[in-house]
């Protein structure tokens, strides 16, 4: 440490803070406090904001070198997600999305409960091989919700999931058994929103 940086300058060199600079954190096992702890992490509600909340913790992880994985439950690889465009050229995230699109518009809802399902047998298999230190599931509570995922096998999955695996679920109503499962949840409440008075979605807010 240099007397240029600030925890010097102030007589703090041995306060133990998040992170100092160069420090890739619980990216790194060597570098790893007894603080660090792999989170369940829980983001709800009917509001706008779950999943960006879930994208920035991604950007957060991927500049600390975590490995990191997102997969998506409802939206389809026609649906062009601009954060999945970001993370394509930033590299060395792993995007997958496991839907047919909206899926409360689907033709076919039998066939959506089947790439949800075995988009969960995907997933737990990545998280019994311990691929990834950052792992978001988005909107993966409407599989859950409407019985195509097994809630409770579900839970019990990412509470007993094996090594230093953070884990961020989003998606509107999760069920109690995993807001109690959960280390941090969060409620996104809607105030209002410009769809309510016909603005249409649009490009760069929405998607």
């Amino acid at each position: 440490m240099t007397e240029s940086d600030p925890l010097s300058r102030h007589g703090g060199s041995e306060i133990d803070v998040p992170h100092r600079p160069g420090d890739r954190g619980s990216a790194e096992p060597k570098r790893r406090k007894p603080r660090d702890k792999p989170l369940l992490i829980v983001l709800t509600g009917h509001g706008k904001g779950k999943s960006t909340s879930a994208f920035g913790m991604l950007l957060r992880s991927w500049s600390r070198g975590y490995r990191c994985g997102v997969y998506q439950f409802v939206k389809s690889g026609k649906w062009k997600v601009g954060e999945a465009k970001a993370a394509a050229a930033l590299g060395g995230i792993d995007w997958e999305k496991m839907g047919d699109g909206w899926s409360w518009l689907s033709k076919d809802l039998a066939e959506s409960a089947d790439l949800a399902r075995a988009g969960w047998e995907h997933v737990k298999q990545v998280i019994a091989e311990e691929r990834y230190e950052f792992l978001l599931l988005d909107e993966i509570t409407y599989p859950l919700k409407w019985g195509w995922i097994d809630v409770d096998e579900f839970v019990r999955t990412l509470r007993e999931r094996p090594g230093f695996q953070h884990v961020v679920v989003t998606g509107r109503d999760a069920p109690p058994q995993l807001i109690e499962a959960a280390d941090l949840v969060s409620e996104v409440v809607k105030i209002k929103h410009q769809m309510d008075a016909g603005i249409r979605a649009q490009q760069g807010i929405e998607w």
